[in-house]
């Protein structure tokens, strides 16, 4: 919980006020909590069975989880610095076509 607390749970957050516009950034937000906290739910919930059934596999099945986050975001997240609004969008929209 430490280290998806100092690593991963930070991230969607600031994806949200990076790319979504002003008029939809509440909304975004919210959604993003929710899904942000539905994961931290569920990993909560999912440990103490995964770490009965196996030390290692729980350690392998959190990391790949990790791994593909960082994967997604190294391949779909665009580059926001020193970039206006319409130009992430821009490019946000030509990875989606």
């Amino acid at each position: 919980m430490g280290s998806y607390s100092f690593g991963m749970v930070g991230i969607p957050w600031i994806i949200v006020t990076e790319i979504f516009p002003i008029n939809v950034k509440g909304s975004a937000r919210t959604l993003c909590n929710l899904l942000n906290w539905f994961a931290s739910c569920l990993v909560s919930y999912t440990f103490n069975f995964l770490f009965e059934w196996s030390l290692a596999g729980t350690f392998f099945i959190y990391s790949s989880i990790c791994g593909l986050g960082v994967l997604f975001i190294a391949k779909l997240v665009p580059e926001t610095k020193g970039r206006t609004l319409e130009e992430i969008q821009s490019s946000l929209t030509d990875i989606l076509q």
